[in-house]
């Protein structure tokens, strides 16, 4: 009988940026996800009084983003397998 081994899968975590007007979300990945999804939340929040840009640099297909925090409708983690 073959021997089982436990699966080694490794995951990371995405940040989904919902976009106002768009059909997909932005995903984007950093080193620490759980921080800048914080931030993202933090400019949703006062996006509603003020409009500000936000810059980010990821680590992943897309190098550098820029958002008005007024255009973001949601963001969400997603941990996916690699």
């Amino acid at each position: 009988m073959a021997q089982q081994f436990p699966p080694q899968f490794k995951s990371r975590l995405a940040l989904l940026v919902f976009l106002k007007g768009a059909a997909a979300p932005m995903v984007l990945y950093f080193e620490n996800p759980k921080a800048e999804y914080e931030d993202f939340l933090n400019a949703i929040k006062t996006g509603a009084n003020v409009a500000r840009i936000i810059e980010k640099e990821p680590t992943g297909p897309i190098k550098k983003v820029a958002i008005m925090s007024n255009q973001i409708a949601s963001v969400a983690l997603q941990e996916e397998v690699c």
